[in-house]
């Protein structure tokens, strides 16, 4: 199947050098709560597995459902602008020169929300690692990359439950 979105490669499918202004601005939005705009620099490089987008967060917009990677790393950089970092029980004034890492595995659940009244502009860096697992400690949503699939935590399993483990005699 062709990819018909506008890209920077050439046609020998060599990634040249762009102008993020090139990119398509793309928007999304969930109720009045959360979306955001953005400019996702890396695909339109042709880039696999890191994922690099140029976004704007709106005044009184969220930009996603607090969260956290188990395999992936992400990162911010704060370019224009201001908003505040909800991490874990706490919360951050982010501002124009600062940057914070979200190692994988560190289990307190991230998110940003513009309280300015101005647009917040930042470049988010993450991995693109196809088993990722996103958990999502306010709704108990586990997200499975490799399933597509979302889970409620709170339905879990012991190891051995359900299974038959009695030896039966095999005809």
């Amino acid at each position: 199947m062709m990819n018909d979105k506008p890209t920077s490669l050439n046609a020998e499918g060599i990634s040249e050098p762009f102008a993020s202004e090139n990119v398509p601005l793309e928007e999304w939005s969930k109720g009045t709560r959360y979306g955001s705009r953005f400019r996702y620099l890396s695909g339109y490089g042709g880039a696999n597995h890191v994922g690099v987008a140029l976004e704007e967060l709106a005044p009184g917009k969220e930009s996603n459902m607090n969260h956290y990677h188990m395999l992936e790393e992400e990162q911010a950089f704060i370019l224009e602008g201001e908003m505040t970092l909800r991490l874990g029980d706490k919360t951050y004034l982010m501002k124009a020169g600062d940057h914070v890492c979200f190692p994988a595995g560190q289990k307190v659940g991230h998110s940003f929300y513009n309280h300015s009244d101005t647009p917040c502009r930042f470049i988010m860096i993450g991995e693109k690692n196809p088993n990722e697992v996103v958990v999502y400690p306010e709704t108990g949503r586990v997200g499975v990359r490799l399933m597509r699939e979302g889970y409620d935590s709170s339905a879990t399993m012991e190891y051995w439950q359900g299974a038959d483990i009695e030896h039966k005699p095999r005809s």
